[in-house]
């Protein structure tokens, strides 16, 4: 995990443009203030790069370089998992050196140094953030893979790529930003070699979600606010649009299910521990006091803290949700783009 202090959380926006307009015209696109699911489809792209500029910088200091989630362990600390989990999905995609691989909304890359350093290959990032690819670049160079890992500034739902230029293809928990997931789903596999597969893990709402209950419609509105989501799909709708893409489905799994400790865990206020400490309640009260503290003297701009409210939105969501069953963030398919139409694969599903 790269060297970062709570004196490195001004948003990274690169003087473009006010924090405080920035946050304004973010949260105009969600539910919560009057915004609809059309508007945010329609303008996703804007919607997304500027829920990055303004949080990229509180996700590194509180999760480090991979913005995700991970099945885990008891006994297996939060960094361990992560690590497990982007392991676990190299073996999936059985990636060997000298594959070409593709990280579908890579972040900042913290997956893909793994990857490539777990497996030996050259892994290429998608993402349509530039602070984030910027951010990436001197985090592969302080890591010594620079000439394995890199990135490409480009919309994943049109990737500047010929038919068939990569051997294995993965996104962790990235497609979720996407306004058509089918469409998604599509240019990955148009981009993917023949006989060669594809990873996945999505977010997608359980068969516990009511969409006429009230308070699961308020759960969902804070998730999707929090995340810079358009709109949280069911994971059933997901495996179909893989399907209709073209996709052999291997197996899937919601990895959340089985895992010995709750995914939500690390944003759960009511459990305490040192590592935790800064998500509990009296760790966001005092990170609270400190950003106003640090916007008054101007070492951080005005409208940070209002950043800091949106994420404890998000994370009040995520464990509401988590706790309720509601949603999962780590619904995982292995699919395969056959060698031909005709070809057929055996489905299975790890549930059972």
């Amino acid at each position: 995990m790269s060297k970062f202090s709570v004196l490195d959380l001004a948003p990274g926006l690169g003087g473009k443009t006010d924090v405080l307009t920035a946050v304004d015209k973010y949260e105009k696109y969600h539910a919560i203030h009057g915004g609809e699911v059309v508007e945010r489809k329609e303008n996703y792209s804007e919607m997304v790069n500027t829920y990055y500029d303004l949080a990229t910088r509180f996700y590194e200091f509180g999760w480090g370089e991979s913005f995700h989630f991970a099945h885990r362990w008891k006994g297996e600390s939060l960094r361990e998992s992560i690590k497990r989990h982007e392991h676990f999905i190299a073996l999936q995609l059985d990636v060997k050196p000298g594959y070409k691989v593709l990280d579908v909304g890579c972040g900042i890359g913290g997956p893909m140094r793994e990857i490539a350093r777990f497996s030996n290959v050259c892994v290429t990032g998608v993402n349509n953030n530039e602070y984030q690819i910027k951010r990436g670049k001197k985090l592969n160079q302080l890591a010594g893979l620079d000439q394995a890992c890199n990135f490409v500034k480009a919309n994943f739902m049109q990737m500047p790529f010929p038919d068939n230029s990569f051997d294995a293809v993965y996104a962790i928990e990235a497609t979720c930003h996407a306004p058509d997931v089918y469409g998604c789903y599509k240019e990955i596999y148009r981009v993917l070699k023949p006989g060669q597969q594809f990873a996945l893990y999505e977010w997608g709402l359980n068969d516990a979600f009511d969409p006429n209950n009230e308070e699961h419609q308020k759960i969902k509105a804070m998730v999707e606010i929090g995340n810079a989501i358009p709109e949280i799909r069911p994971a059933t709708i997901c495996l179909d649009a893989l399907k209709q893409a073209g996709f052999q489905v291997i197996w899937e799994k919601d990895l959340a299910k089985d895992s010995p400790v709750q995914w939500y865990l690390p944003l759960d206020t009511t459990h305490f521990s040192l590592l935790s400490f800064r998500v509990t309640t009296v760790g966001k009260f005092l990170t609270e006091k400190l950003m106003k503290a640090l916007e008054y003297v101007r070492i951080v701009p005005e409208g940070t803290q209002r950043i800091q409210a949106l994420l404890e939105k998000a994370a009040n969501g995520l464990v509401d949700g988590g706790k309720k069953e509601l949603f999962t963030p780590m619904y995982f398919v292995l699919a395969r783009k056959p060698d031909s139409e005709n070809k057929q694969l055996h489905f299975v599903n790890r549930d059972d």
